[in-house]
């Protein structure tokens, strides 16, 4: 494009303004219904097997049906390749999934843990794997749809309604399922999959600068055949260790945060109401100022501030435990919920905030050409301690007990924070504005 076109285009939104433009709402649509699917097998899931006798061991290893967000970048290049007739590459395959998704969330209470667990497992297995492929899809197409000034603010709000879809499956269900069938729980909670569906209708597919993938093979080789080309082979292993470290503590220390609730004697109505709502205020507050703060101050000094933060929060959580839990393992007479309320709230604001940067930074370091297949690659290795890592939560409490639990997800917190020199050094500059013509210009995004 000519400099004369390029000045006569209007200057990108700022101020308040930059938060509530189109990109932003379908930041936060999106952000919703990626985060629900997760949210049900990791919150409402548990809920359901612990009410239902399930014991904490066999819980933790139900962490293993995650398998799907671990290893998505075998079949991300399909989503990068082939696209959808009249819906597109990136809506055709959003649609699909989410379709997909809220007929297999309904299903699932038609079935009972004392009975059925084998079917249990098979349909949260494939829950995962229609999430992941829809993470994979959604993903690409906010990197694509963002510009790269856009990301820290855009993935800031996605993050938080991300962590905001947890209200459903962690508080309205655990309430309803106090009053109405698991059944009926299953069916309402799978219909919050529907404004994620006609956001998906509503929205257009994003322009692409650059060549996509004209086969297969490319959709393969070629992503990863740039990205180590792009710094070098130590440098990538450098950028893929921290992925897989900087969320690996907090990721831990919230994998069973709805039976540790329980076993402190909070009620699953208590833990909807107090624990959830908690959450949601703090969310919200993170939310704003997370799009803000990343905004200004740019998404590398976000991971070093909110890393710090989301640490923290852990010994939160090991607070709650010392206080709730006596030496002899019973929950308190009397859960202090106030307590309750403050820890959640900390770490809903924290951790949304760590994640909003580390998800920003992700995005920043694909290439528009290949971004389903880096981007799923990236956000694999950081689903490997969710999924791997989790599963032995259990065991290590059963152990250790929850207070020494806590403690040592807050030493694994610390290692990802120690790269940070190295992969977003403090003082490097605030990325500036993309512009669609600059974008075409380069050809490349990131």
């Amino acid at each position: 494009m000519n400099q004369d076109t390029s000045a006569a285009m209007p200057p990108p939104a700022r101020g308040w303004r930059h938060y509530f433009t189109r990109h932003m709402l379908i930041c936060v649509m999106l952000g919703f219904t990626s985060g629900l699917p997760l949210f049900i097998l990791y919150n409402l899931l548990s809920a359901w097997l612990r009410a239902e006798q399930v014991d904490l061991k066999s819980i933790g290893l139900f962490a293993l049906v995650g398998f799907p967000y671990t290893w998505k970048f075998l079949w991300s290049p399909l989503m990068d390749r082939f696209r959808f007739p009249m819906l597109g590459r990136r809506r055709g395959w959003m649609f699909f999934t989410q379709l997909a998704l809220l007929a297999t969330i309904g299903s699932m209470g038609f079935y009972s843990p004392a009975t059925d667990l084998t079917m249990i497992v098979f349909l949260a297995g494939l829950v995962a794997f229609l999430s992941a492929s829809q993470d994979i899809v959604i993903d690409a197409y906010r990197r694509e749809m963002l510009t790269d000034r856009e990301q820290g603010s855009g993935t800031a709000l996605f993050v938080n309604a991300y962590k905001m879809s947890t209200l459903i499956p962690g508080s309205l269900s655990l309430i309803l399922s106090d009053f109405l069938s698991w059944q009926v729980v299953f069916s309402i909670t799978a219909l919050f999959m529907l404004p994620g569906v006609f956001t998906t209708l509503l929205i257009r597919e994003p322009t692409i600068y650059g060549e996509p993938p004209r086969t297969l093979r490319e959709a393969v080789v070629l992503p990863f055949k740039e990205f180590i080309e792009r710094s070098g082979w130590a440098h990538a292993a450098m950028i893929l260790a921290f992925i897989f470290l900087y969320k690996l503590g907090d990721s831990m220390a919230t994998a069973l945060a709805t039976p540790f609730y329980m076993d402190l004697g909070f009620s699953r109505t208590q833990i909807g109401l107090v624990a959830k709502n908690a959450g949601l205020w703090a969310s919200l507050a993170g939310g704003i100022l997370g799009a803000v703060w990343l905004e200004k101050t740019g998404v590398n000094r976000g991971l070093w501030i909110f890393g710090v933060l989301q640490a923290v929060a852990i010994l939160g959580f090991a607070l709650l435990a010392y206080v709730g839990i006596g030496a002899a393992g019973a929950a308190s007479v009397t859960p202090d919920t106030f307590l309750l309320g403050l820890v959640i709230g900390m770490e809903a604001f924290s951790v949304g905030l760590g994640t909003a940067a580390f998800t920003a930074y992700i995005a920043t370091a694909t290439d528009s050409r290949y971004t389903a297949t880096q981007f799923a690659l990236f956000t694999s290795l950081a689903a490997v301690p969710r999924t791997f890592f989790n599963a032995l939560t259990g065991f290590i409490v059963a152990h250790t007990g929850w207070f020494e639990f806590f403690l040592i997800c807050f030493a694994l917190a610390l290692p990802g924070m120690l790269l940070l020199p190295k992969i977003a050094p403090w003082n490097a500059p605030v990325a500036p504005d993309d512009t669609n013509e600059a974008k075409e210009a380069k050809g490349v995004t990131g």
